[in-house]
């Protein structure tokens, strides 16, 4: 038979153990909520102002939730958490669902769980500074949207910076044909004005 000092140490002992696992479900239930995007947020990674630019934002909530870091577009994002220091963290990520909100002006009362989202990468659309990827709560919202413009439909866990790497790539390739077409152009009326004489009047 149990004496009273030993069904004391086993009614301590539950206590100390159920406050231990309630202790461990509030710290599992306090996932931080998103966050508005003001006018004059930095992006994280290229500094540049969030929301001048179209396209679907993102944001990071750090483990332990001291910092909120923000980005112009879920490219930056994943370019800051596919780094090693960040990819097996269990940061909480955000980003826009854009089958619900307007693609240049995304609003901030559809920002989803990037965890859980899907993504359309190479599509026609653009964000800040380029390709950017679309986002979307459901595989067919994502569907729809390649439909009409394009892309792979990607889950969060299959995207890799060879992904962000590609869009990249493209890009600059059309900026670089943009640049010399402009050489192209400017050299052209450097030609041009080597063979006209200012002094050259004619009708006199």
């Amino acid at each position: 038979m149990a004496t009273p000092l030993t069904k004391w140490l086993i009614a301590a002992l539950t206590a100390i153990t159920l406050a231990g696992c309630s202790s461990d479900e509030q710290q599992t239930a306090a996932k931080p909520d998103p966050v508005h995007f003001d006018s004059g947020d930095e992006c994280h990674v290229c500094g540049m102002v969030i929301t001048n630019f179209p396209g679907p934002k993102g944001q990071a909530f750090t483990e332990r939730q001291q910092h909120t870091r923000k980005f112009c577009s879920t490219k930056d994002m994943f370019a800051w958490f596919l780094q090693p220091e960040n990819e097996n963290r269990d940061h909480t990520l955000y980003i826009h669902n854009m089958a619900e909100t307007h693609w240049d002006h995304p609003d901030d009362t559809h920002l989803i769980d990037a965890r859980e989202a899907f993504y359309v990468v190479g599509s026609e659309r653009t964000g800040a500074m380029g390709p950017t990827l679309a986002s979307f709560e459901t595989e067919s919202e994502a569907t729809d949207f390649a439909a009409t413009y394009g892309g792979e439909i990607l889950s969060f866990g299959d995207i890799t910076l060879e992904h962000l790497n590609a869009g990249m790539t493209m890009h600059g390739m059309e900026d670089m044909g943009e640049m010399d077409h402009m050489n192209d152009q400017s050299e052209e009326k450097d030609e041009h004005s080597k063979h006209v004489n200012p002094n050259d009047h004619h009708g006199h």
